[in-house]
């Protein structure tokens, strides 16, 4: 008898540079996951619309990313590995589950707090796409009948929100809908800014001293850790706890990322180290990362005529396995189906 692998669902936007946040929080445990997981990597195109920048090519962007996917360790032959808008399944079952949806259930999303732009308690260039969005997103997981997801911890309100819109159109028309799970690591979940450890490091940041993007040159990493936000306390100690020592806390779980050692092991090691020492060691070790992962990138990214061969075979691997549900959605809700 063959057991089915549980399924996990996983995207990342395409909305810009990649940074070692997005590389630390998800992309980094993909190439295990796909061995115990039946895995849909997405490139989420359709919700990087709801921030509209001029000056983003789209279309390499999604290229871009594909190709840092492959890097990472994604295998096609193991993984479906697909752009959202070519998957339509996704915006129909987008426009279902909003009937299935509180409006004040959107309203508590921290993360519509946070982008939206208020003044004087009037919401201004505000997109209904960026209000919206978890609803798409729901419909991204809920698809492939989803069993776990790899978020960050500030992901995981986009989850709970999942679940209840699952359970509500489970409790009218039947188990139809799988219940996804969160899976969160206790160390790298949310990298931190750089010079504000007390936010989230984020690709869209004004001030690029903040982000380190997997693109970065190997000057430009030594520089912005460099300028990383420590503290004064003295004599210098290095320890992991984000409450006390934020700056110093991000730096750590940066370095036992790209040096694969617990951070138990590194607070041992250096400990009675000067910060100046510190950062010269996570710099050096970022550094040697970094360069490795970029020429995996490069080798893909100059292969084109590769890329557009996954996107396709993607699409209608997804296609296939996004259809059995919407189908099975459409006949509960009395929809005519098309022959």
């Amino acid at each position: 008898m063959i057991v089915s692998k549980p399924v996990l669902f996983s995207a990342v936007q395409p909305s810009g540079n990649l940074t070692i946040g997005n590389y630390i929080g998800t992309m980094r445990h993909w190439s295990i996951l796909q061995n115990n997981y039946d895995c849909f990597y997405c490139i989420a195109d359709l919700h990087s619309l709801t921030v509209q920048k001029k000056n983003i090519d789209l279309k390499k962007s999604i290229l871009d990313t594909l190709s840092f996917y492959l890097a990472c360790g994604v295998d096609p032959k193991k993984s479906i590995i697909f752009i959202q808008s070519h998957v339509y399944q996704h915006t129909q079952l987008n426009w279902v589950l909003n009937c299935f949806s509180q409006f004040s259930e959107l309203l508590r999303m921290t993360q519509f707090k946070a982008k939206r732009n208020i003044k004087n308690n009037y919401i201004k260039k505000t997109s209904v796409g960026l209000f919206n969005y978890p609803i798409l997103m729901a419909s991204d997981i809920l698809l492939y009948q989803t069993n776990f997801v790899p978020v960050g911890r500030d992901q995981k309100q986009h989850i709970e929100l999942t679940r209840d819109i699952a359970n509500y159109f489970n409790s009218i028309y039947g188990n139809i809908f799988e219940l996804p799970e969160p899976l969160i690591n206790q160390y790298g979940s949310k990298i931190m800014s750089l010079l504000e450890p007390n936010k989230k490091m984020s690709k869209s940041d004004n001030n690029q001293n903040n982000v380190i993007f997997l693109l970065d040159d190997m000057n430009s990493i030594i520089l912005k850790i460099k300028n990383a936000v420590t503290d004064s306390q003295i004599p210098a100690k290095i320890y992991y706890n984000k409450e006390q020592k934020p700056g110093i806390s991000n730096l750590l779980e940066i370095l036992s990322t790209v040096t694969n050692k617990e951070i138990s092991v590194l607070s041992k090691e250096l400990d009675g180290m000067l910060y100046s020492e510190f950062k010269n060691i996570v710099s050096d070790c970022l550094c040697k990362f970094l360069f490795k992962l970029q020429q995996s990138y490069y080798c893909y990214r100059n292969d084109e005529s590769y890329l557009n061969k996954i996107i396709l075979e993607g699409a209608t691997q997804a296609q296939l396995k996004s259809q059995k549900v919407l189908s099975e959605v459409y006949y509960k809700l009395g929809l005519v189906p098309f022959f």
